[in-house]
């Protein structure tokens, strides 16, 4: 394969290896983008991530008790 077949100064890759190389990346990106939408969606769940939700009823609660804990050290 000669020199002027490759895409740009010194490239490795083929315009046809290019093109298979972007197909997979953008296929593995579409899969990363899935499993962290699906990631966020299972922690919102879980403990959403904005006051005044129930998921932070018990965070609250952790705070009053530490900061009696405090109180009773002083």
């Amino acid at each position: 394969m000669s020199t002027e077949e490759r895409l740009g100064p010194e490239a490795y890759l083929t315009p046809d290896e290019a093109k298979e190389l972007h197909k997979l990346f953008v296929a593995s990106m579409g899969f990363f983008v899935t499993v962290a939408v699906i990631a966020h969606i299972l922690v919102w769940m879980w403990k959403p991530w904005f006051p005044d939700t129930p998921g932070y009823a018990m965070l609250n609660d952790g705070v009053q008790v530490a900061q009696a804990a405090l109180t009773m050290l002083a």
